[in-house]
């Protein structure tokens, strides 16, 4: 199954390992890369999940529409138009 904070992990666990092997013998210039790596990670993760709870509630009322939408009265409407058209053609 497809987790998007596996996902990102993976990629920043990545990042990590290339800043630890380039840059082995400056330990600081490491450790503040690595703690940028650390930031990127967290907001990847909150834009994710904020994406994915957007997405989640656009659907979720596109559902609500589809099914008010459903119970709309069609016959009556075409009988008011008719009407109308009737009532306008006099």
């Amino acid at each position: 199954m497809f987790t998007p904070d596996a996902t990102i992990d993976l990629i920043q666990t990545g990042k990590k390992n290339f800043v630890n092997t380039v840059f082995a013998k400056q330990e600081k210039i490491a450790e503040a890369l690595n703690d940028f790596v650390d930031a990127q990670t967290a907001y990847t993760k909150s834009a994710f999940k904020a994406t994915q709870d957007s997405a989640t509630k656009l659907a979720s009322e596109a559902v609500k529409m589809t099914q008010e939408a459903a119970k709309f009265d069609y016959a009556k409407a075409v009988s008011t138009f008719a009407d109308a058209f009737k009532a306008a053609k006099k």
